[in-house]
């Protein structure tokens, strides 16, 4: 196994793919990284706004910004300013090819950063790194980051991630397999593109925040019409912030599948924020009722 390690001196780059981060959130978040003797540079168009004001700037900015990092020879690991919305405009935009070329180096982000997860893995072949990012109240706000959230991170970002605990476990079992998933409307998003997902001998991690149980209904339904769920080997869930009582539901769809599922994690929305490989692997461990027996080197993507 190859761990990340980052140590002091390493170049992070961070890039805003989705939403505009907030300029005092986004210094705050570089003068965390700087503490830990990290390097860190920003994408030149981090700061930029386009016509539309939900975007870091227009598709081109932003995949730019992305690309020219991730292909920088001298930056160790690309992180994600913030979510929001817009990374899946960026899909088509990306030259896979040169990106592969580079080799391999770590991507950090979550909710809507969902989308570049998955097709990274796809076309990269690399696990990343779901975890809270830069411009985020969980690191910026307050004296201190929040103590597990930050506690995760930098575990994860050594190579050493921390087993992840759970509140109870809906299917009794235990599953082992490569980590995979996201945010639930991100992923039904890519529903009929040329990236829908399909999660066959995956354990399938799942997140949203801000959606009605109902829309979480309807989200898991078009992803079981579509396949995606087909041979998965169990279920991680995550956080549900602002989503009501999302668990009816969750049971409800995912249940009947009959493979171990674990709940709980507060990996995804809220405080504190916990890291996952996805694209590693992993374990659904019914004694500890932990996802743990993750793994971040890159020979343990498959």
């Amino acid at each position: 196994m190859r761990g990340l390690d980052l140590v002091g001196g390493d170049t992070v780059a961070i890039v805003a793919p989705s939403g505009p981060p907030d300029p005092v959130r986004l210094r705050q978040g570089v003068r965390r990284l700087e503490a830990l003797g990290l390097k860190v540079v920003t994408g030149r168009n981090v700061l930029a706004r386009g016509g539309l004001d939900y975007l870091a700037g227009s598709d081109e900015e932003r995949a730019a910004d992305l690309q020219a990092a991730w292909c920088d020879p001298a930056v160790a690991a690309v992180f994600c300013a913030r979510g929001g919305y817009g990374a899946g405009r960026l899909l088509g935009l990306l030259d896979w090819a040169a990106m592969r070329e580079a080799g391999p180096k770590v991507l950090l982000g979550s909710s809507d950063i969902t989308a570049l997860h998955h097709v990274f893995g796809l076309e990269l072949g690399l696990p990343t790194l779901h975890g809270p990012m830069p411009a985020c109240a969980v690191i910026t706000d307050g004296a201190e980051p929040e103590p597990r959230t930050w506690e995760h991170l930098l575990a994860a970002l050594e190579g050493r991630p921390l087993p992840v605990p759970g509140e109870e476990m809906l299917v009794p079992g235990r599953a082992e397999g490569v980590l995979a998933g996201g945010n639930l409307s991100l992923l039904a998003s890519l529903c009929g593109t040329r990236y829908q997902p399909a999660f066959a001998d995956r354990l399938v991690f799942l997140e949203d925040v801000g959606e009605e149980p109902y829309r979480i209904d309807r989200m898991l339904t078009q992803l079981l019409q579509a396949g995606a769920f087909d041979g998965a080997r169990g279920f991680v869930l995550g956080s549900w912030v602002g989503c009501g009582d999302p668990m009816p539901v969750l049971r409800d769809r995912l249940v009947p599948l009959g493979v171990p599922i674990l709940a709980g994690l507060p990996v995804g929305h809220g405080s504190p924020q916990l890291s996952i490989w996805l694209g590693a692997l992993g374990a659904i461990d019914t004694e500890s009722c932990s996802l743990a027996g993750q793994f971040g080197g890159w020979d343990q993507a498959s």
